[in-house]
Parts: C-alpha cells; sequence; structure tokens
C-alpha cells in the first residue's frame, strides 16, 4: 500500500516538476554553455554534462530536489588543466582534460562506495569560503574582458583584474564597431542579471533573468537580419559556435598522458573542487527542501561520479550538485529527481531544435551572466558576514583567498586548513590540547529520560567534527538533543555552525536540538556561530557574549519572577556544609537562577589529587527551608553514589508506604525526626514527581539530578520542582 501510494504520489507531481524542470533549462542553457566557454572548453561540452548528469542522477542518486551539472567551482580548475596539459593547444588539452574528468568520476565512484562523503565536514568553514570567494574573482577576472568584447586577454588573475580599467578606456575608444557592440550587449546583459531582482511584474519575472538575456540577443540579431538594413555588427567569432551536426561531433578523451605528474595533479583538482563543490551544494538543499528530506550523500556522490564518467566520455564537463539551479527548482515547486531529468530533457530539445538560434547569442551575453556569478561568490557582503564571526576567521578566509589566487585551488585549500590550525593554537596557547586528543574517542552518546544525550570532551574542531556528526546523525530529528561541550576547553566556528544546522533540522521536524555547556567559555565575537574557548578558572568577565543556553534561562526568570545573574560571583557558602562537596572542591558557580526560597545554580567543582584531577560541571538547586529539618539523604533505591557520607545507616521504609520505600533510599543520623518530617503529604509529592539525589543540612536542601549540565527544559523542570516540594516543606 505504501508503495502504490508512493507511486500515486509521484504521477500526481509530474506536472509540478515538469514545470519545474522546464524553469530550471531556461537557466541551465545559457549557463552551460557559459561555464563551458569560461573554462577553455567548447560550449557544447557544458550542455553534455546537464543533460548527462540531470539523466544519470535522477535514475541512480540520493537527493530529492538537487539539480545536476557543469558547475561555477570548476572553472578555474578546468581552465587550468587545458591550458597546462596542452602546452598552448587549447584542443589537445581538453582532449587530455577530458581523460582527467573520466578518472575524476572514477575516483567519486570509489569515495562513495568507501562512504567518504564525511570528508566534506573535515574542511574549515572559512577557509572553504576563501576558496570560493578566490574562485569568484577568478571567474570574475576572465570573464569581464569577454564581457567587454575582448576575447585576446591573457595572463594570471591578478594580471587579468589589473588590465580591467585598461579594457574599459579601449571599448570607450574602441574604432571596431564589432568589438564595441559586443561589450555594449554585454554590459547591458550585466544590467540585466544586476536590476532583474528589483522586477515587481509577476508575468516577467516568469522568465529568468539569464533566460531573458538569451532572448534579447537572438531578438536583436534577428532585428538587424530581417527589419534593420544594416548588417549584424557582432564579428562571427564573437558569437557562440556549436557543430552543425551535434550528435556527430562528440569529443573523447585522450588517455596517453595519464602517467605525467601534471596530469596527477590535475585530476587531483578536479576530483577535490567537484567533490567540495557537490558536498558544500548537497547540505545547502537539503536545507530548502520544503519536505525536510536527507539526502543519501554516499550515494549522490557515486551518481556524480558515474555521471562525469560518461559525461567525460562524450566530451562533456564534471558533473557536480549546483546551488543556484538547485533553488530555482525548489521554489517552483520541483518534489523529487523527475525535475532533474525534465531539466535534462528540455534541454535535449533546446540543443536539436534551436541549435542554429544559439549560435546567434553573443559570448559577450554570456560572459555578463559569469561576471555576476563571480561577484556573488566574491562580493564584499560575504566578507563581512565572514568578520562578523571573528576576526581570525577573516584571517583565515583571506590567507585562503590569496594563497588559491597566486597558486591553484589545492594548495589554497591546504594552506587554509594550514592555518586554521596554528590559528587555533594560538588562540589556546596549547598545542598538545589537539596533538593528544585528536585520535581519542571524544563523544559519547546515551539515552536519558526519553532525551538523547551527547557528551564532547578535550576539543571540538573541524578536525574531529566527524566524530560528533556520527552520532547526531543517528539521532531521529523528530526526538529531543542536548549536546554537552562542559568538557571541552575549545570548540571551533565550523562546529558552531553546523550546530546551529542541526537545530534547525530538528525544530523543523518536530524535536529539539539544544546545546549547553558553553556558558563559561569566551567567544570570538557575538555571532551565534563563533568559536568558544573555556576561560581560566575563577576568571568572572561580565563583558562575555551570553549564549543561547543563558538568554534561554533570562528569558525562564522573567517568565517566572526570579532573579538571574550569568556571572554571579557568589560563593555559595552553605555548599561545602553538604556531604556531596565534603571531598570536592568548588571552583566556581555560576547562572545563577533564584527566588526567595530556591536558588539553582551551575556549578564547577573538582576531585581527586592534583596529578589526576577530574573537572566537573553541574546544575543544582539548593532550598532554604523555613523550619528546622533532619539531615538525611534520599536516592533512588540501589544507586550509592551520592550516599557515601552515610554510609553505615540503615535504609528507613515506611510500612503504610510500600511504593516509596521500594523506590528510594532514604538515611540519616536520627531516624525518629526523618520519619517525623516525612509527612504523607511529602511521601506522596516525591512519589509523584521526577527522582533526585537530595540531601538535607541545617543550611537547607541540596538537589542534584545526574551530575551534569542540564539543558533549558531540564532547568524549568528544577525550578517547578524545587518550588513544590518548598510549598509542601
Amino acid at each position: 500500500m505504501k508503495k502504490k501510494n508512493t507511486f500515486k504520489t509521484f504521477l500526481g507531481d509530474v506536472p509540478q516538476n515538469l514545470f519545474s524542470g522546464f524553469v530550471v533549462s531556461l537557466i541551465a542553457l545559457p549557463l552551460g554553455l557559459g561555464l563551458a566557454l569560461a573554462s577553455g572548453a567548447p560550449p557544447i561540452s557544458g550542455i553534455i554534462a546537464a543533460i548527462v548528469g540531470g539523466t544519470v542522477v535522477a535514475l541512480l542518486g540520493g537527493s530529492n530536489v538537487t539539480i545536476t551539472g557543469p558547475g561555477n567551482g570548476l572553472v578555474v580548475v578546468i581552465l587550468a588543466s587545458i591550458t597546462t596539459l596542452g602546452n598552448g593547444d587549447m584542443q589537445q588539452g581538453f582532449l587530455y582534460t577530458l581523460a582527467a574528468i573520466v578518472i575524476s568520476g572514477i575516483i567519486m565512484v570509489i569515495l562513495g562506495f568507501l562512504r567518504m562523503g564525511a570528508l566534506g565536514d573535515f574542511f574549515p568553514a572559512s577557509a572553504i569560503q576563501g576558496m570560493l570567494a578566490a574562485i569568484g574573482i577568478g571567474i570574475f577576472a576572465k570573464q569581464i574582458h569577454v564581457m567587454l568584447g575582448n576575447l585576446d586577454v591573457k595572463g594570471s588573475i591578478v594580471e587579468l583584474l589589473i588590465q580591467v580599467p585598461e579594457g574599459i578606456y579601449s571599448l570607450v575608444k574602441s574604432d571596431n564597431s564589432s568589438t564595441f557592440y559586443a561589450g555594449l550587449i554585454g554590459i547591458g546583459s550585466l544590467l540585466i542579471m544586476v536590476y532583474y531582482s528589483k522586477i515587481r511584474n509577476k508575468y516577467l519575472k516568469l522568465i529568468p533573468a539569464p533566460m531573458w538575456i538569451v532572448v534579447l540577443s537572438v531578438a536583436i540579431y534577428y532585428y538587424f537580419d530581417l527589419l534593420s538594413v544594416s548588417n549584424y555588427p557582432i564579428d562571427k567569432k564573437l558569437l557562440i559556435s556549436l557543430p552543425n551536426d551535434i550528435l556527430s561531433n562528440f569529443a573523447f578523451p585522450d588517455f596517453s598522458i595519464v602517467y605525467q605528474t601534471n596530469f596527477i595533479s590535475a585530476v587531483i583538482g578536479i576530483t577535490l573542487i567537484a567533490s567540495i563543490e557537490s558536498l558544500l551544494s548537497i547540505k545547502a538543499v537539503d536545507k530548502l527542501d520544503p519536505l525536510k528530506r536527507r539526502s543519501n550523500v554516499n550515494k549522490d556522490i557515486r551518481a556524480l561520479g558515474f555521471a562525469t564518467v560518461i559525461s567525460g566520455f562524450l566530451g562533456g564537463l564534471n558533473v557536480v550538485t549546483v546551488i543556484a539551479r538547485s533553488s530555482v527548482n525548489v521554489n517552483n515547486k520541483g518534489t523529487n529527481r523527475s525535475a532533474n531529468f525534465f531539466h535534462a530533457s528540455f534541454l535535449v530539445v533546446f540543443i536539436l531544435l534551436f541549435a542554429a538560434e544559439l549560435c546567434k547569442i553573443p559570448l559577450s551575453a554570456l560572459a555578463a551572466i559569469l561576471v555576476f556569478t563571480g561577484y556573488k561568490l566574491a562580493s564584499p557582503e560575504n566578507i563581512k558576514k565572514v568578520f562578523e564571526i571573528g576576526k581570525e576567521q577573516l584571517i583565515i578566509f583571506l590567507v585562503t583567498l590569496f594563497t588559491t589566487i597566486l597558486t591553484n585551488l589545492i594548495t589554497g585549500i591546504l594552506v587554509g586548513i594550514f592555518i586554521t590550525f596554528i590559528i587555533h593554537i594560538i588562540i589556546n596557547k596549547n598545542m598538545m590540547l589537539f596533538l593528544k586528543n585528536i585520535l581519542k574517542p571524544n563523544v559519547l552518546m546515551f539515552k536519558e529520560d526519553e532525551k538523547f544525550y551527547v557528551s564532547v570532551k578535550n576539543f571540538s574542531s573541524f578536525l574531529n567534527y566527524t566524530k560528533l556528526k556520527g552520532k547526531l546523525d543517528q539521532i531521529p530529528q523528530s526526538e529531543d538533543a542536548i549536546i554537552d561541550f562542559s568538557l571541552c576547553d575549545f570548540v571551533d566556528h565550523s562546529v558552531m555552525e553546523n550546530m546551529s544546522n542541526y537545530a534547525e533540522s530538528f525544530s523543523r521536524k518536530g524535536g529539539h536540538f539544544e546545546v549547553i555547556g558553553l556558558d563559561d567559555s569566551k567567544s570570538g565575537s557575538e555571532h551565534p556561530f563563533a568559536l568558544r574557548k573555556t576561560q581560566q578558572k575563577n576568571v568572572i568577565n561580565e563583558n562575555v557574549v551570553l549564549t543561547k543556553r543563558q538568554i534561554s534561562i533570562q528569558q525562564i526568570s522573567e517568565e517566572m519572577h526570579w532573579k538571574y545573574n550569568a556571572f554571579s560571583a557568589r560563593e555559595m557558602e552553605e555548599l561545602p556544609t553538604f556531604g556531596y562537596f565534603k571531598t570536592r572542591k568548588i571552583n566556581k558557580v555560576s547562572n545563577v537562577l533564584s527566588n526567595e526560597d530556591c536558588t539553582i545554580f551551575d556549578v564547577e567543582y573538582s576531585e581527586g589529587a592534583l596529578i589526576a584531577k577530574q573537572i566537573y560541571k553541574a546544575t543544582m538547586l539548593h532550598i532554604h527551608t523555613l523550619k528546622p529539618i533532619p539531615n538525611f539523604t534520599l536516592d533512588k533505591e540501589g544507586i550509592f553514589e551520592y550516599i557515601l557520607d552515610f554510609a553505615g545507616y540503615t535504609d528507613i521504609d515506611f510500612d503504610e508506604h510500600p511504593d516509596f520505600s521500594r523506590r528510594f533510599y532514604l538515611a540519616g543520623e536520627n531516624e525518629e525526626k526523618i520519619r517525623d518530617f516525612f509527612t504523607d503529604e511529602l511521601i506522596l509529592f516525591f512519589e509523584s514527581n521526577k527522582q533526585y539525589h537530595i540531601e538535607a543540612s541545617e543550611n537547607g536542601l541540596l538537589i542534584i539530578g545526574k551530575g551534569r549540565i542540564k539543558g533549558i527544559k531540564e532547568i524549568k523542570a528544577l525550578a517547578y520542582f524545587g518550588m513544590g516540594l518548598q510549598k509542601t516543606i
């Protein structure tokens, strides 16, 4: 029945996926042509990648609403590969590069079978942003000259950027009408890309900006061809060139130099960027999915690898998952992989039926689309966002960016990883924190009171994040999860960003994901993704940015009309009088939430000899009783962790309350006073509420849970328990 319903849903969704696939193809057509040209490859190679990718990944992939085809990130590395491998012969270099593409596809298939999709989590977030910005600058530097009608400008990225003012001046002063009109169309196309978002007419919005550029470019050609007395002013060499018979003009890879060092380097570079771009895109698109489904990343990587192998053999570029086209698919109500298939089908129709029209599009028009794309990847807004997270993130971003521009993508990302690690060492002033603990298991997960509890020790960064992710991915997102970093000395930006992503996913699916244990850490900035570092002991810094947990506790205090002090310096003089703290040293009390009678607080304490001292953090409740009470301890029957101070005392049972006697261990010095204190009403209260460890002394009651930092829901429950207990007493 489930399969029938699924098939029925699939058929019912065909119309909207058909429409979405059509809209996506309108964008994929000019982008495919443009990306291929920017890569130094024949224009048709970008369309081949989109068609093969849309077909193969739709059939074999593990994602739902992603669109596949040639990607922005590979432009620079493919261009470098063609140029380097061909030694100046672009056609031969392209054939060698096709061989590199095929081998990179095989490697991606292997990576998928080895379940290496998790490798995408190893790269620091700011380094990836820097790499993407460098790719954007590379695309911009090359394509802006093509947009201005000049195909002959050569040089490195830096040299191309330096020549931009000269290129603009040459266009203005040009006496070559072909170059001038090509540049004019390029600038007009760029203006369409820039101002398209400001259009409010819903009918004009039905056609994406890149397709408007295609339509208007072809319309201008026909104007001169049919209506104007003047000839079309743009030279044929500045127009798109496609084979006359597309089906009989496939290029095939040349594997004759597979053992050469530069070929192997090209394979590594292509595979690295294709994998990273796809992994990042799959993650991003999963967030856009209205049904909140999660992709099978390893299955998708395998499918992308198979598609890349086929595309390479047919003369096409790498097949990757692309964010922009995928987001268009989601916005147009695409619901499953059929939209990807339909987008590929429409591209086949366009190429077979409208190839002649495509040859009327100026290269400058397509270059304008890519100039805008490059700018978006490296826009000042992106740099500003990185800086808001932390100054150290801007350093990582800029070092990666400039290294990539001056060298290559592989060197750039490796330097980005290295500089991130060095900055983490400098911030912590402790290299051994990472070297001693990198291989240790630092994540413990268990289920407690219908909640999943995950404790992370030592440090959590891009170096060991896969261990934490492996545990988190086992938790159903409709459940409650508490992630405790209280035993972590350092949590980096990449981990903080991923925790935010998990919180959003859990929230969408009806679960609750809460991060705790960072209240005593120093934040790099006010940004929620900023890295966190544990402060020195006994340091109270009121300028520290409040964590999400502290803000939530503050809201609880306002709701319940309690007082809250996140950075309390009070010593809690009553604590050492309780048996639990007679053998433990209290280091710090913080996050004090209190009313006249009850005080909830986080306490950091230590036990053991100096050489093997253990640090613990826990949330506890202290109740100031209004009348004298006997000394006693109350805990679950059979639990002896907390009751060593009362060893030797017998368990006090109440014959008239057999359930209480069976469930609780009660002991103390004066059994008679304890029996008088435990009235029927008090016993009923304990039987009806959550069980905690409770100690009583002349200074009141100390209530301890599981001996750990508590989440917001647990704090609220503890507050109501305390008020109820105080009222009952």
